[in-house]
């Protein structure tokens, strides 16, 4: 089978390449340092030329409200126009759970809007809604900075390895469209700043860690269960500290 990854060369996109990649299948990498560009349509046409299945793992390159809506809009319009003239068969993308509960966001409002023109497409699609990836604490932490302390919601959070997303977009784009959500998450539930404090003592960050319903997650109000699945969701096997343990961090404390 022919799969384009859009998005390639990012951290999940690159994980995807390599596990098709070692099934035997022909697979593009599309990135715009591959000549491949979704915002400007470069190396659309080409690279979907007897694809069998488009995975789309791009993002916009900045989170305010115009930026989002403007990537999410112009790319996906692209993409999926690519697709439909040459007759792709199943189109994969990555989104967030919650998404749909978070439209105080612009940056989400972005991603509600890129699943409406997945539906609207008339392709076959499968949309993975995935948890926070550990991989994002660091940033989450740092976004939280107020003063010397850290304001987190106290929201649930169920994070996932980056290598099981990869894991599960890959299974995905191998299996039969769902033409709807498929979910997927970590083992472990907890509030986000129990997680927070978890990371931070791994890394020897002794700065506070304040827990407050009413703060924002990047500008959207957050009721317990905005973040975790509702219902059934595929659940992963990597809890914190596995995840920890095989990362530059461990130990990071004690340096």
């Amino acid at each position: 089978m022919k799969f384009v990854v859009i998005g390639g060369t990012g951290l999940i996109g690159s994980k995807v390449v390599a596990r098709l990649q070692e099934q035997g299948h022909e697979v593009i990498v599309a990135a715009p340092a591959t000549g491949i560009n979704v915002l400007t349509g470069e190396g659309l046409e080409a690279a979907m030329v007897g694809a069998d299945v488009v995975v789309d793992l791009s993002n916009s390159p900045a989170f305010d409200d115009a930026t989002a809506m403007d990537f999410f809009e112009t790319a996906g319009r692209n993409l999926l126009g690519a697709e439909s003239r040459a007759g792709v068969g199943h189109h994969v993308a990555l989104s967030v759970v919650g998404t749909q509960k978070l439209a105080g966001s612009g940056y989400f409002r972005a991603k509600i809007r890129q699943e409406e023109l997945i539906r609207g497409s008339g392709i076959p699609y499968t949309i993975i809604h995935s948890t926070q990836f550990f991989e994002f604490l660091p940033g989450i932490i740092k976004s939280s900075a107020d003063g010397d302390a850290i304001r987190l919601p106290t929201a649930l959070i169920q994070p996932i390895a980056s290598d099981e997303v990869a894991e599960s977009v890959t299974r995905a784009a191998l299996g039969e469209a769902t033409n709807g959500i498929v979910e997927i998450a970590g083992p472990d539930r907890e509030p986000l700043p129990e997680f927070a404090e978890r990371f931070m003592q791994v890394v020897g960050d002794t700065r506070q860690v304040v827990a407050d319903p009413s703060t924002p997650y990047f500008g959207a109000a957050l009721q317990e269960g905005t973040l975790v699945p509702e219902g059934a969701a595929w659940q992963g096997r990597i809890g914190f500290e596995r995840w920890i343990a095989g990362t530059d961090y461990a130990g990071a404390g004690n340096r």
